[in-house]
């Protein structure tokens, strides 16, 4: 964003926001959209992204008091940029404060699904968040669900090794979004 930069932003801004475009960037992976059948919608983008936040957090509150700030700060971004896009398809400025107040409503539901199914350890326990949460109403083949677990699973792992320099850089190296799943095999 330009008016950071350009009105002095602190570094703390800029890795918050560079961590927020590394993970919005791969969230909008296409795979994710044509190989595991996420719903290609508003919502859909939405579950995606705080599928990614909610592991980056996750982390980021395991290091501890050192990247408590980032964290806080990777949420504003996440939000302001809400609110901008909620803006930018035309929501009136009006009725913008209640959305976003929804969203982060939502984003709190998933994030204490996700911790709870985390906590459980069990790919059943995922797998039931990531259909309540990512694919609700949508009928989706079991080998989907099972690999947008796996990936989860994966990315958690490599998170698990990644240090706060890596996160406050924005370059977290997210592995490939699930391939080879063919579009036949969702149900409608």
């Amino acid at each position: 964003m330009f008016w950071k930069s350009w009105f002095g932003a602190s570094s703390a801004d800029d890795s918050s926001f560079l961590l927020y475009r590394n993970l919005v960037d791969q969230a909008r992976s296409p795979q994710f959209y044509l190989n595991v059948g996420v719903p290609d919608t508003l919502d859909g983008r939405f579950d995606m992204i705080v599928l990614h936040m909610v592991v980056v957090i996750e982390r980021l509150s395991v290091i501890g008091a050192p990247a408590k700030d980032l964290s806080q700060k990777l949420f504003d971004v996440m939000f302001d940029d809400m609110d901008q896009a909620l803006r930018e398809i035309g929501v009136g400025d009006l009725s913008v404060g209640k959305k976003v107040k929804t969203m982060a409503r939502a984003f709190y539901g998933r994030l204490g699904a996700y911790d709870d199914a985390f906590q459980t350890g069990t790919d059943e326990a995922l797998e039931a968040a990531l259909k309540r949460n990512v694919f609700r109403e949508a009928e989706i083949a079991p080998e989907r669900l099972e690999a947008l677990a796996a990936y989860l699973q994966t990315v958690r792992a490599i998170l698990k090794e990644t240090e706060l320099d890596v996160f406050a850089g924005g370059r977290v190296q997210f592995p490939a979004a699930p391939e080879g799943i063919l579009a036949a095999e969702v149900r409608p």
